[in-house]
This record gives structure tokens, sequence and C-alpha cells, in this order.
């Protein structure tokens, strides 16, 4: 029995889910998303209430039933509250501004590295050393904010690069100073 695909979805006011042809369309404040579903899995729409059901017992399709369940989940709280990652910048000099529709980052290379927003992905700036992540995909922004990280990514002796910020970096000790053992 799969726990989270028989799991029911509340929706919030506003939101709406439409399912045709093998899809599912949720519209809500923040905008519209669309996901491919596998025929073996059925969905509807109760009122404000989302309940998903399979075809058999199969163990693929146990794990099809949760996937869909949790994409769908994934994507009513997007269309209505959003999602946001957020990642520090860490080290000496270090800063980052936005500039335009892009952040600049200068984070310890001989040149700035620009990061362009793309469809669907916001940036944004609080400080010289944070940088926010938001958009209404999950997934757009996760791989988004992997790809910022990737540009510096953290290093374990003195914690410099970029983190996410509920990120722990484990520390390692460096050398030990000189001395004849």
């Amino acid at each position: 029995m799969s726990r989270i695909g028989n799991a029911l979805i509340t929706l919030p006011a506003g939101v709406t889910v439409e399912v045709a042809n093998n899809a599912f369309t949720v519209k809500g404040p923040k905008g519209t998303l669309t996901q491919d579903m596998d025929p073996i899995i059925s969905m509807a729409v109760e009122g404000n209430v989302v309940k998903l059901t399979r075809a058999n017992d199969l163990a693929d399709t146990k794990a099809k039933h949760g996937l869909y369940r949790a994409l769908c989940a994934n994507m009513v709280k997007g269309v209505s509250e959003g999602f946001k990652k957020s990642l520090i910048v860490n080290g000496v000099g270090w800063k980052v501004a936005k500039q335009g529709n892009k952040v600049v980052l200068n984070v310890g290379f001989s040149h700035p590295v620009e990061v362009v927003e793309i469809d669907g992905i916001a940036l944004d700036c609080p400080s010289q050393t944070e940088i926010t992540v938001s958009g209404i995909n999950k997934e757009k922004v996760g791989q988004f904010a992997a790809m910022i990280r990737s540009i510096r990514v953290p290093e374990p002796y003195h914690a410099y690069g970029i983190r996410y910020s509920d990120e722990v970096i484990e520390r390692k000790v460096g050398k030990a100073a000189g001395g004849k053992g």
C-alpha cells in the first residue's frame, strides 16, 4: 500500500486542478503548471480535494502512485505559495550583486561570473553575500540553485564557497604547526 499515494491533496482557495488526456494542469494565483501522467494512475477532483488511485498493486504501479501524488502536491504548493532556495556566499572579499535580470558574482576568479535569470525563475540579492532563487516549479528552483552552487562548491578547510543557507559544511583540520615529533 502506497502511503504517500493514498494521501489526499487539499486545494487552497484560488487553485484548480484539471485532468485531461493523461495529463493534469494546476492553475493558481502565481501561474500554471502541467504534468503528463501514466495511464495506470487516475486522478479525481472532488470539490477542493484531489485523490489519486492506481490500476493494480504491482511495485512499479505503487511507486508511480506516490510519485504523481507528490508531483501534484508540489505543483499545488508552487502555484499558491511558490518555492525559494537561499544561497550564502562565503569568502574573503567575495560578493554578489543584482544587475537587471542577472546576478554578478565576484567569487575569487580573475573575472566576475554572471548568472542570468531563466523563464520561471527569479533571482534576488538581499545582501552582498546572499542569493535567493524563487519560482513556482520546485524542480527548476532546485536545479537552478544547484547550478549556482556549482560555480564555487564549498571547500572543507575554510568553508569558502557558495552553499545553501541550511547546509552544514563538515570542516577538516588543517596542517598542524611544525615541530619535530
